[in-house]
This record gives C-alpha cells, sequence and structure tokens, in this order.
C-alpha cells in the first residue's frame, strides 16, 4: 500500500496544487484522501488534487513524494490511468 504525491507546482484558481495517487486502487485512495481531508470533489478522474498547504499533512500520513512524470508511470503501470475523453473502467 503506498500513496504518492508529486510537488506543489501546478497552477489553479490562484493557487498551487499537487496531485495524491494509488499505485494499488482508487479504494485505497479514496480512503487515504478522507483520511487527509480532501473533500471529494478534489478527485479528477485517477489522482486528487491537493491545496499546496496540505501537502506537509500528506507525507505526514505516508504519501511518497515524487516528480510528476512518475505518477503517471505509476498508474500506467497500475493500470489505473484514466486520461480526459477516456471513459472511467
Amino acid at each position: 500500500m503506498t500513496l504518492y504525491i508529486d510537488p506543489p507546482t501546478w497552477p489553479g484558481h490562484g493557487r498551487l496544487w499537487s496531485h495524491l495517487i494509488s499505485d494499488v486502487s482508487f479504494a485505497e485512495l479514496h480512503a487515504f484522501a478522507a483520511e487527509l481531508g480532501a473533500p471529494p470533489r478534489a478527485f479528477d478522474r485517477d489522482h486528487y488534487d491537493i491545496l499546496s498547504s496540505r501537502y506537509a499533512d500528506a507525507v505526514t500520513l505516508g504519501a511518497v513524494e515524487t516528480t510528476s512524470r512518475e505518477l503517471v508511470r505509476l498508474l500506467n503501470a497500475a493500470g489505473l490511468r484514466r486520461p480526459k475523453g477516456r471513459p472511467a473502467r
């Protein structure tokens, strides 16, 4: 069971965001996000958008820091990647 988070470098709505993923299942991801206090609306296809102010909290809870490129590789390897324009399985 491992959750991963990339650095908060993604701009949106005047803030910076990170992406939080699981390399095991969406159930694991949703459980971790709930523990972190991320609202369900922060889920976007295959990841949660996490505010920069919550980045340290995610790491403290056990999320592993990694690069954005590595997040995509991990999602693809786990079969959990859901790019825009593709329906959910």
